[in-house]
């Protein structure tokens, strides 16, 4: 077996730690920064904290970003950077915030739209400006990898931008950040942590680090999900889960993600699904239809986790994503099966190509079918 593995990412983790930020950008040399964040962090106080906290580095605020942000949105982002000639990026939010910092970082060191780098697949050549990764979620794991997931809701797209010179220069990672998650965004974010686990330990393109990775992460979710979910301030739990985001975001940054996320693109452009949600929709299917090419390696998995076998795993997260409220079929999903073909077509991302079981667009209708209860 030949494999490599690369962490570039300086990772900072602990509880109060955005209290340290001034002296890290400090050190670091980081000022006239640019903070990107949500408009609710901009209502509720947080971004001003943050801001008080960089002891002057930050100086402005981009909060025109949506969940699942935009081409445009990011082009918006990439103006007021190259506006104020910014020489940072602070992303304080879950994915939507980190994916659109990591795209405008690059983006502003071109003369081309973040069109050309997303849907016309335009290869990223400059390295951008650095930037300072605070997740305020314990879901994407975009804090440690070199993609962003983007939308182009002009044609109907949404998928990832990759780049090793997309990769953030520093995750802060404060637990303390994450009590005011609600119930539902807690239970969304954290299956999209075990779908990252279970998908990088499962990927075609699977190595020893990232299973060893995957496997403890997996585990840390299984076991802390549903407290941080019943009680969100269980800040032992929610630090718990912090660590499975984290590092499930390294195991599954150079297999990459396979069905599950592939199913996951179109279910939130095409049915407005959360896209931890999303990922899991079909995450219990697949860890049954992964079984048929993979039978030992995922029983080695769910033993390892806690479990006696992959089927008594895979009921455990579908009993999860029941408990904590999640759609769990098509009729809950408002999925007709009159769309099924062409939802299917639209799930043949390349990702699904990283599957260990051929998904072709007859099995991928076959899996939508069978979550018709």
């Amino acid at each position: 077996m030949n494999f490599s593995y690369s962490q570039k990412v300086d990772i900072v983790f602990g509880r109060d730690q955005l209290e340290q930020l001034g002296q890290i950008c400090k050190e670091k040399n980081l000022k006239n920064g640019l903070l990107v964040c949500d408009a609710l962090f901009v209502q509720n106080g947080m971004a001003e904290r943050v801001m008080a906290h960089s002891k002057g580095a930050l100086a402005n605020i981009f909060s025109g970003l949506s969940p699942n942000p935009d081409v445009e949105e990011v082009d918006s982002c990439v103006q007021k950077v190259q506006n104020m000639r910014a020489e940072f990026i602070l992303a304080l939010g879950g994915g939507s915030a980190m994916d659109c910092a990591k795209a405008a970082a690059v983006i502003a060191k071109t003369d081309n739209p973040t069109r050309y780098f997303h849907s016309e697949c335009g290869a990223v050549q400059t390295p951008g400006l650095p930037v300072i990764a605070v997740p305020t979620t314990a879901g994407t794991g975009s804090e440690v990898t070199n993609v962003a997931v983007l939308s182009d809701r002009a044609k109907g797209i949404k998928g990832p931008m990759a780049s090793d010179l997309m990769y953030v220069r520093l995750a802060l990672i404060d637990p303390v950040l994450t009590l005011s998650v609600p119930p539902a965004v807690t239970a969304s974010t954290g299956l999209d942590v075990l779908s990252h686990a279970l998908e990088g330990y499962w990927s075609k393109n699977h190595q020893p680090i990232c299973d060893a990775l995957a496997i403890y992460a997996a585990k840390l979710v299984f076991d802390n999900l549903y407290a941080t979910y019943e009680d969100g301030a269980n800040l032992d739990a929610r630090e718990q889960m912090c660590i499975a985001s984290l590092i499930a975001g390294l195991s599954f940054n150079h297999p990459k993600t396979a069905a599950s996320h592939a199913c996951s693109f179109p279910l939130t452009n095409l049915y407005h699904m959360p896209h931890g949600e999303a990922c899991a929709f079909t995450l219990d299917k697949l860890i049954a239809i992964n079984c048929e090419t993979n039978a030992e390696r995922i029983n080695t998995l769910a033993r390892m986790v806690g479990f006696t076998d992959a089927d008594q795993m895979a009921a455990r997260t579908l009993e999860l994503k029941q408990k904590m409220g999640m759609k769990c079929s098509l009729a809950q999903a408002g999925i007709r099966t009159e769309d099924l073909e062409e939802l299917s077509k639209q799930c043949q991302h390349p990702n699904m190509r990283n599957n260990p079981t051929e998904m072709s667009m007859e099995r991928t209708i076959a899996l939508f079918r069978s979550l018709e209860y």
